[in-house]
């Protein structure tokens, strides 16, 4: 009868704990999202064995440490005090190697032992066992301190039973997650694309890193270029965390994997790490929590890379998958199309602008200054014909207006004129100068040329009149507060002139710095003069070198 009960009591045993593992098997698969399952699957394994502590660490894609802890039994104040979490060292590191059920009645006694930090709740018993999703070791349940004392073989078979359906429900969970993971990447890629198609302003670039920050799970994006020398990385744009410290900036190649992506044209990924003993600089970085995960895609068109997209985590948010980096690769394939063709079509704008302007300046060329140049000739015989002074000045002075409103068009007609990429010529520096200084004054800086300017002016010359000529606009804009501005620019065999005009307020003993002193002293060295004739209401600024020559 003794016998009869002790095996009743061990069937009831027996039968308590397979209803425990079925409660723990049933705790797991009501939850699909996967940090709900591992932290109840770390959960169910503490109730399992009646444990005080207990956690599952996600070994890293990398089966370089933990890339992940989830812990139970230990409050959240006591996981502050002691700082970062396991790394996948010592007791915890011997069951990443060798994935194979770790019993020990006390901790200490494992070789690989190597004490608890400070501010460690004490721990004595172990057991350790894997959690494998088909052929794959996914990661580890750790339990420690159980009520009776120690573990015994019967809790590690029921540890053992339970891993083995955790690694199912985990891969279910794991797909689901990968398939929704998909379907936003692949949304966020269409709607991408779509936007950089259909922009017609701004930086394309700038546009990217906008859209991935705010449709992706991404927390910051850097596009980087090669530099000019080959040896640095510059950041064409920068979004999200942290960007406004790094666009525009130059990095040293070995500062950021960016450069090996570019070299290579292939992905590159790195986890992060509590304690990265390489920080990247295009990495999300943070003191207390160490480096976030950054992966490196190229942009490439005809196989060759010509800039990379560099996407960030934040320390303590997971690392990307192997899905996330396949489908990234997808979306850095797609938006590099999306760019060449982003381009070609503002290449395609460009060339109709100027087809149309080329067209406009013939029109205005062949006709209009015709027409004008006539109009001119006509009135000046009628001013040579009238007996009264007075309305022969007054039609003479139309006359004057006339011809002035033909050198502004002809300056507008070369202005609209196609020119090569590096045109360097005298007048249309001097064109950009005037629209440089125009920002922001009512009325643009009014340009004209008079003689072979271009023909006559070039090298080194050239360079000082337009020197003097951005010193002479610029002290118009700063100082005059003058309605009109006008710049004429002369060209004869011996000479050119630069004459900046304007019905400011005059040019004052207070207004004659350092700039003015300069302009003298460039005009003297060449063998020119420089003069200034002003008043209140006027004020005409000349600057005159000789062609040739320097003096001695």
């Amino acid at each position: 009868m003794r016998e009869l009960m002790e095996r009743a009591d061990a069937m009831i045993h027996t039968q308590g704990r397979l209803q425990a593992l079925l409660r723990a098997t049933q705790a797991m698969v009501e939850h699909v999202e996967l940090p709900v399952v591992l932290e109840r699957i770390a959960q169910a394994a503490v109730e399992l064995v009646d444990a005080e502590f207990g956690a599952l660490g996600v070994i890293a894609a990398d089966g370089n440490g933990l890339e992940a802890f989830i812990h139970v039994g230990m409050s959240d104040s006591d996981a502050v005090a002691i700082g970062h979490l396991p790394e996948g060292r010592g007791v915890l590191g011997a069951l990443i190697d060798d994935p194979n059920p770790i019993r020990l009645r006390h901790i200490s006694d494992h070789p690989r032992s190597v004490g608890f930090p400070r501010n460690h709740p004490r721990m004595d018993a172990f057991l350790g066992v894997p959690i494998r999703v088909r052929n794959e070791v996914f990661g580890n349940l750790y339990l420690s301190n159980p009520r009776r004392g120690e573990f015994i073989a019967e809790d590690e078979q029921l540890v053992t039973a339970l891993a083995a359906t955790a690694g199912f429900v985990i891969a279910n969970a794991r797909l689901l997650e990968e398939t929704q993971l998909r379907q936003r990447w692949m949304a966020s890629s269409a709607q991408i694309t779509a936007a950089l198609l259909d922009s017609v302003e701004g930086s394309p670039l700038g546009m990217l890193a906008e859209e991935l920050v705010s449709r992706t799970t991404v927390d910051r994006v850097c596009v980087a270029v090669p530099g000019d020398d080959g040896e640095m990385v510059r950041i064409a744009e920068a979004r999200g965390s942290g960007a406004a410290d790094l666009t525009g900036a130059m990095l040293d190649a070995s500062a950021t994997e960016a450069y090996a992506a570019l070299a290579s044209g292939t992905i590159r990924a790195r986890t992060g790490l509590s304690h990265d003993p390489r920080p990247d600089a295009l990495a999300i970085r943070d003191e207390a929590l160490g480096t976030g995960a950054v992966m490196f895609l190229p942009l490439t068109t005809d196989g060759t890379a010509w800039g990379v997209l560099a996407v960030a985590r934040e320390p303590g948010r997971p690392p990307f998958s192997s899905a996330e980096t396949e489908i990234a690769a997808d979306l850095a394939g797609r938006v590099a199309l999306a760019l060449e063709l982003a381009r070609a079509r503002e290449q395609h704008q460009h060339a109709l602008l100027v087809q149309d302007r080329a067209r406009i300046a013939r029109d205005l060329h062949d006709h209009v200054i015709q027409q004008l140049f006539g109009t001119g000739l006509e009135l000046q015989a009628v001013a040579e014909s009238v007996d009264d002074a007075h309305l022969s000045e007054r039609i003479r002075k139309s006359v004057a207006t006339l011809d002035d409103a033909i050198l502004q068009i002809r300056t507008s007609v070369f202005a609209m004129t196609p020119r090569p990429e590096r045109d360097e010529s005298l007048r249309h520096r001097i064109l950009d100068i005037a629209a440089e200084c125009s920002t922001g004054l009512a009325r643009p800086v009014s340009v004209s040329f008079e003689g072979p300017v271009d023909l006559t002016v070039h090298g080194q010359l050239a360079a000082d009149v337009a020197a003097a000529a951005r010193e002479l606009v610029m002290n118009a804009v700063k100082h005059a507060e003058a309605n009109v501005i006008r710049v004429t620019v002369t060209s004869t065999d011996a000479e050119v002139r630069i004459t900046v005009s304007d019905d400011g307020a005059g040019m004052t003993g207070a207004r004659r710095g350092n700039g003015i002193t300069n302009l003298a002293a460039r005009a003297a060295a060449r063998g020119g003069t420089f003069d200034i004739d002003s008043e209140p209401g006027r004020t005409e600024a000349s600057w005159v070198v000789p062609l040739e020559g320097i003096a001695e």
